[in-house]
């Protein structure tokens, strides 16, 4: 016996003819699937209507009150038609800008309908929910600033024709939107994306944090680790420079929908720029509508807001507390005019200076001497300063060292304090080159020059011997300086050691190295003031003997056997021997002897190392 497929009518019919042949209603609605009312209704409409009353019938409700009218709909097409890359946000604040008084606004969701009814949005399925994003914002304005590098703005050539691309260094403020820097440049060069900071830092005030992601302008994160331009700017400025992870471009967000916006409503429909003032002069104009004019719909929903309504920049009398700092710019040698023309015709004017920038208190142009700035120390513990290597060793890593150069000396200083000092392999060409990727007119030498003699001066470390090797020969120090870094004096007839941080006179000895050897020594460099004596005595430990002796500096002490095998104190200066005892006494003795003092620890060996 064959199937035969009912359809829905059939089946209705069915249920009809049950109940009316007597069947239960309760027992029919169960059999077909339905509800008790449904099967009600069946029976109403077979009555009334005939077989055509079991027919599906329309949901739609006999009147819509609040239905959108068709005027309305037509205005949301005309807006889309006008505007192709609108959505029904934008469309939303465009109505309540425009709508006159008494005519109702469409939802958002009822515009999207609107333009899916009439066939300029074909529905999709997002990709990603917009639930599972993170989103994160500054509670005010000019507390961070996002800054980016785009693409997209194409140039020609007036002689050949040919069409290049250049780049726009973009940032806008976190909180608002505003649109901070827009500058077109024909390469994203480091010192380009400095200038267009540095201009918005003049005009909006310096903000707390700026967000970058890892470009080789911004960063040196991923190179050999040292200080770009763009940090050095951030930390004279007490900027905090934040950094995305690689490849999360979602972190700077803000930015990255700033550049869809740019390139959607002019870049992307728009013909190559003749110049790139002509290209500056567009991105402009786009960059005043974006501010001014175009509500941003991530600022308030409701109501059309612009950026420009709710940004506010830095308070004059706020950026008095803190001075603007921005590098420095090299100012060429200029010629000397001579004192007579020969045609007064043919003078020309003096060329002028450029008057500072309003604004900005950065350090003055160099005309020439000492430079210094700043570097981080990579993590390998060995910076590359101006060709050359200087090994700090990986226990400074990420600590920022200040190179004082001068065409004599380098300095490296860290935290105020000197590291160490060589000589300069730098021409006044190479000081130049530095002052223009950064450097800034020198402060005083961490080590005055003593520039009334003839002497040199560098640095070794005193091996366990407690001898020091220069030029080819083992000179004695002391034995208690052993494996400390100590200077060393070289004058004509003496060397002296002394304290680098104190310049406190440790020893003197006469000096073995001629004048020849004395110049190839590695490090050498001028002297500063003559090393002086220290006025405090020296402090050394010593173990009583059984029978209650000491030997300070050659001389022995009887201090009795009731000090047998007792750690004392002594102070040793140069006519006394001050011996701090258990009971809390001093007993202070008179030196006899003018040996030097080879140990400072008790129970050390008193005997120097022999040097032949």
């Amino acid at each position: 016996m064959a199937l035969v497929a009912l359809s829905v009518v059939e089946q209705r019919l069915d249920a009809v003819r049950a109940v009316l042949a007597g069947g239960r209603v309760t027992e029919v609605a169960a059999f077909a699937g339905v509800s008790r009312q449904s099967v009600h209704g069946w029976v109403r409409r077979y009555l009334s209507e005939g077989l055509a009353g079991l027919a599906d019938r329309s949901h739609r409700p006999v009147s819509s009150p609040s239905r959108t009218s068709g005027s309305v709909e037509a205005w949301v097409a005309e807006l889309r038609r006008g505007h192709p890359r609108w959505g029904a946000k934008r469309i939303r604040m465009q109505l309540l800008r425009e709508a006159p008084p008494g005519v109702g606004v469409p939802s958002e969701r009822t515009v999207n309908r609107i333009l899916t009814r009439q066939g300029f949005v074909v529905p999709r399925r997002r990709r990603r929910s917009r639930d599972s994003y993170v989103r994160w914002s500054r509670p005010g304005p000019m507390q961070l600033w996002q800054i980016d590098i785009v693409g997209g703005v194409m140039l020609t050539d007036p002689v050949s024709g040919a069409v290049r691309e250049a780049k726009v260094v973009t940032g806008v403020d976190d909180h608002f939107r505003f649109c901070v820097i827009a500058s077109v440049v024909e390469r994203a060069t480091g010192r380009a994306v400095c200038l267009a900071l540095a201009g918005a830092l003049r005009r909006f005030g310096v903000p707390q944090e700026t967000l970058t992601d890892n470009g080789k302008q911004f960063t040196d994160r991923f190179g050999q680790g040292g200080e770009v331009l763009f940090d050095k700017i951030c930390r004279h400025n007490a900027i905090t420079h934040r950094l995305t992870q690689p490849a999360s471009p979602t972190t700077t967000g803000k930015i990255e929908r700033f550049h869809l916006t740019l390139r959607r409503e002019l870049l992307d429909d728009h013909e190559p720029y003749p110049s790139l003032a002509a290209a500056q002069s567009a991105v402009d104009g786009f960059v005043a509508q974006y501010n001014t004019d175009r509500p941003h719909q991530a600022l308030d929903a409701d109501s059309p807001v612009t950026p420009a309504q709710r940004f506010a920049p830095v308070a004059p009398e706020q950026r008095d507390l803190l001075e603007l700092w921005l590098p420095p710019t090299p100012v060429a040698p200029v010629p000397a005019v001579p004192a007579v023309a020969a045609d007064a015709d043919q003078q020309q004017p003096a060329p002028a200076t450029e008057p500072p920038v309003a604004g900005s208190t950065g350090p003055q142009p160099w005309a020439g001497g000492p430079v210094e700035l700043d570097r981080v120390v990579p993590p390998s513990g060995n910076m590359l300063f101006a060709g050359r290597q200087f090994w700090l060793g990986p226990a400074r890593s990420g600590v920022v060292v200040r190179f004082w150069a001068s065409t004599d000396v380098i300095h490296l200083m860290a935290g105020g304090a000197r590291l160490k000092s060589v000589r300069s392999h730098l021409s006044v060409n190479d000081l130049a080159a530095l002052v223009a990727s950064g450097a800034t007119p020198a402060s005083p030498p961490p080590i005055p020059v003593d520039g009334g003699s003839d002497a040199y001066e560098c640095d070794r470390a005193v091996n366990t011997a407690g001898t020091v090797s220069l030029g080819g020969h083992m000179l004695l120090a002391a034995e208690i300086l052993a494996g400390r870094q100590v200077g060393v004096r070289l004058e004509a007839a003496t060397i002296m050691f002394f304290d680098l941080g104190t310049r406190e006179l440790l020893r003197t000895r006469p000096n073995p190295l001629s004048a020849d050897q004395i110049t190839r020594l590695r490090g050498l460099r001028p002297a500063g003031p003559p090393p002086r004596p220290g006025q405090e005595p020296i402090h050394v430990q010593r173990r009583a003997s059984a029978t209650g002796v000491i030997v300070v500096a050659g001389q022995r002490v009887a201090l009795g056997r009731t000090h047998q095998h007792q750690t004392l104190r002594i102070a040793v200066s140069d006519t006394t021997l001050a011996i701090e005892l258990d009971d809390g006494e001093t007993r202070v003795v008179r030196r006899t002897t003018d040996h030097p003092v080879t140990s400072i620890k008790a129970g050390r060996p008193r005997t120097a190392t022999s040097i032949s």
